[in-house]
């Protein structure tokens, strides 16, 4: 006992020496930071740079601690340093307790002020009237698809991608009480009630299922009405103190929602980006393969392509613009090649931007 009190003694004394070096440290590494601020001025956050340095922590980190805390950690560094230099709004999907409150907070850390705004438009609303610097939207959902009104409003709007966030949707059905048996109604957002849709089958088969704004609002609402439970995720049972019923109900253990990040500008080459792009076909025949042609035949690589009609953007009754992502950042000589080429065939093109893939 005397022989493990020591060694209990002697390990804590050497983590509070690492702790106090890991605090020289960080100082060091934000009066760096500092430094690069006052040569740079202007723009100081620099997505691309950020994903460099996350990518590196990943490659580099040596365990036990998982690579994905050891970037989380390191985000939280590099979250509080650009907070010194340049301060941060960033506006997002509201209200507080949404999913996209959570992916603001996965790629931005804690250090910046997060702006809940009351739909999309007026996230791209609070960037282009320069309220916010940055703006975190919904684009896509593993199990739903795409989000149409960020796509139209990317395709609107002057403001570009410089990034974007993969965040796994864990669904919670949460309310006053604890047991399934005392639920007589379910809020949610319509999207998380289509996610969900098997397991209220089998266990809430008469529920009546009500679709509100957000699931933020579901968790407010059921904390107001008793007997009425929300499907939301952890951040909103915490913020509105509601008992979690069930935990993880999503049908698709792997569904996940990727968001963008909106901003007057893109981002430069990091290393492993992607290109995001909205463009018309002519009409006539072969005109969408003609439309797809110049990127195998440059061998850059397609993920994603969605169409979509071209409302409010010239486009007549039966016409599509079709959204594409391609592997690669516009400034790499396959891609601006594949770009070009795009230009001479479509009916138009517009870069959305380049900018880091999702890091973790």
């Amino acid at each position: 006992m005397a022989d493990d009190s020591q060694e209990l003694a002697s390990l804590r004394e050497g983590i509070d020496a690492i702790d106090g070096e890991l605090l020289r440290l960080i100082n060091e590494r934000a009066k760096l930071a500092h430094r690069i601020g006052e040569i740079k001025q202007g723009n100081i956050y620099r997505p691309e740079r950020e994903a460099q340095v996350l990518r590196r922590v990943a490659e580099r980190n040596p365990g036990p601690l998982p690579a994905v805390a050891a970037q989380r950690i390191v985000r939280e560094v590099m979250s509080a340093c650009l907070a010194l230099e340049q301060p941060l709004t960033i506006a997002y999907l509201g209200p507080a307790g949404t999913y996209s409150e959570s992916a603001a907070r996965k790629h931005f850390g804690a250090a910046p002020m997060l702006q809940p705004c009351p739909g999309i438009d007026d996230v791209f609303r609070a960037i282009e009237s320069a309220n916010a610097h940055y703006g975190v939207v919904p684009i896509e959902n593993s199990t739903e698809g795409a989000i149409g009104r960020s796509l139209d409003l990317l395709l609107s709007s002057p403001l570009q991608i410089c990034g974007e966030i993969n965040l796994p949707i864990h669904h919670n059905l949460m309310g006053q009480g604890e047991v399934l048996a005392g639920v007589t109604r379910v809020y949610s957002h319509a999207q998380s009630l289509a996610q969900c849709h098997e397991w209220l089958n089998r266990n809430l088969p008469q529920v009546p299922r009500v679709p509100v704004a957000s699931n933020a609002e579901a968790a407010r609402l059921a904390a107001a009405e008793a007997g009425a439970a929300a499907i939301a995720g952890d951040a909103a049972a915490e913020l509105y103190a509601l008992k979690i019923v069930a935990a993880s109900i999503e049908d698709d253990p792997n569904n996940t929602t990727r968001f963008v990040i909106i901003a007057d500008h893109d981002a430069g080459a990091s290393g492993a980006d992607r290109t995001s792009l909205v463009c018309s076909a002519q009409n006539r025949p072969g005109a969408v393969y003609q439309l797809l042609a110049p990127f195998a035949d440059n061998g850059v690589s397609m993920s994603r392509l969605e169409s979509r009609p071209a409302r409010g953007f010239g486009g007549s009754r039966w016409e599509y613009v079709f959204y594409i992502d391609i592997e690669g950042h516009r400034s790499e000589p396959t891609v601006a090649r594949a770009l070009e080429e795009l230009r001479g065939r479509a009916g138009f093109v517009k870069l959305l931007g380049s900018y880091p893939k999702a890091v973790y």
